[in-house]
């Protein structure tokens, strides 16, 4: 499927009027820098000007393209795949008014033009695709920044919302793909094409339901044993169900099924989409971590949270060597707690976290550390990022700087770094279960 996400050229149908849909990918793929051959096709031909780029506007597909995404009338779509059938490798169908409308005569006829020319599809009903490593934006949703993660979903208005999340919370994507009814290709050809695509690191789907379960179980096993597959489950409950069915024409089923073949599989399992792009974040940032935590705080309320949650988790809270506490006590000041979790107290500067990150990094009981600011006025939070930045430790750290304003520029630091920032001592510990259950011997990973 690299020619959904890596094409060398591609086609748009639709009307290029200002505002309308196959104008605004259009837009999207000449700005996201697609070097690749770009043809607009509409009937009535012309021209169309988008970001300072003019072409003509060719009054039907002349020449083979690798992928053509099609965002006219439902009716004609069918009878437009056969004709341009011979010419393209995949098209990805926008167009809605199919098996979500209750028109599965149609959505059959589409499938069958396809398959007599050997053509994918993607869709129909969808939001379309981003290859974003081939600079491929050819959808309607918000651009996003090169990165790891991989989003595949079922729901393309959830697709958007998530990749505009993702912006604000500074994720790098590595391909997007909304395939609404799933006619042709579903969840589980993607989840097979992403486990092998070396710029995917991990892979975040959105479904509320699958339609042939044991090709899905299948897929999500052979993904979650190449990387991490974080699953959003919509309609869980029987009135979410029948709203799934009635969005893409899904057949929901029932949660608990779904939830065991998550487990059986090996994926990770979220709960909202705060959870999902957290996940995502700590995965970006490493591959695994254990149970074994310490925490390293300037605050002691925040401290108790973190230990609160990370024991409510099923994690543990590390306990240090008698050297360590040596070491710590050597240089950090009296009124300092030198158990874990350690109460670094308020001036906490760039030197005290430092030392105190490297010491118990050290520590053959601590797997992982959670670093915690809680920044005065007076101590940069700047400088306290900088402190974890270049600490010397291998272990996997995960931060929490806590404080809106007072902490914007730190975190600004440690994005520019590759480390992300979770806001809440609750959601740094939960970061540090997900990248447990990747070190779980017991789930096979």
């Amino acid at each position: 499927m690299d020619f959904f996400f890596y094409p060398k050229s591609v086609a748009v149908f639709g009307s290029f009027r200002e505002g309308a849909i196959a104008h605004e990918i259009l837009r999207n793929i000449v700005e996201g820098g697609f070097d690749g051959k770009i043809i607009p096709v509409n009937p009535k031909g012309g021209t169309v000007e988008v970001a300072g780029k003019r072409f003509e506007i060719m009054q039907k597909l002349e020449e083979p393209v690798d992928v053509a995404i099609i965002a006219v009338p439902s009716k004609i779509v069918p009878s437009l795949i056969d004709e341009i059938g011979p010419l393209i490798k995949g098209a990805v169908v926008i167009s809605a008014g199919f098996s979500e409308v209750g028109n599965d005569e149609l959505e059959r006829e589409l499938v069958e033009k396809a398959r007599k020319h050997g053509v994918r599809l993607i869709g129909p009903n969808c939001a379309g695709v981003f290859g974003v490593h081939g600079k491929f934006f050819g959808s309607f949703e918000v651009r996003v920044k090169p990165g790891g993660l991989a989003l595949i979903s079922q729901s393309g208005a959830f697709g958007g919302a998530a990749l505009a999340m993702g912006n604000d919370e500074g994720i790098g994507f590595s391909a997007f793909v909304s395939y609404g009814n799933a006619a042709d290709l579903n969840e589980s050809d993607f989840l097979e094409y992403f486990a092998d695509d070396e710029n995917t690191k991990a892979i975040a789907l959105y479904i509320e339901g699958v339609k042939d379960g044991r090709r899905f179980l299948k897929a999500l096993r052979y993904a979650s044993e190449k990387k991490p597959v974080i699953v959003l489950k919509a309609g869980k409950s029987a009135s979410g169900a029948k709203a799934a069915a009635s969005h893409t024409g899904s057949l929901a089923g029932s949660y608990e099924i779904y939830r065991a073949a998550f487990r059986q599989a090996g994926a990770i399992e979220v709960e909202e989409m705060e959870e999902l792009f957290d996940a995502a974040k700590a995965f970006e940032m490493y591959l695994k971590a254990g149970k074994r935590v310490a925490v390293i705080t300037n605050s002691g309320g925040p401290g108790v949270l973190a230990t609160d949650k990370l024991e409510k988790l099923g994690l543990e809270i590390a306990k240090l060597s008698g050297k360590t506490v040596r070491e710590l006590r050597s240089f950090l000041p009296e009124q300092c707690s030198v158990k874990n979790p350690i109460d670094l107290i308020a001036d906490a500067d760039y030197e005290r976290y430092r030392r105190t990150i490297e010491v118990v990094c050290k520590d053959e009981n601590v797997d992982s550390l959670l670093v915690i600011c809680v920044p005065p006025i007076f101590i940069p939070s700047e400088e306290v990022a900088k402190a974890v930045i270049e600490a010397d430790c291998d272990k996997p750290v995960i931060v929490n700087f806590m404080a809106g304003e007072l902490v914007r520029d730190g975190v600004e630091v440690l994005e520019r770094a590759g480390i992300k920032n979770f806001p809440t001592p609750e959601r740094a510990a939960r970061a540090l279960y997900w990248l447990s259950l990747r070190d779980d011997p017991d789930k096979g990973f």
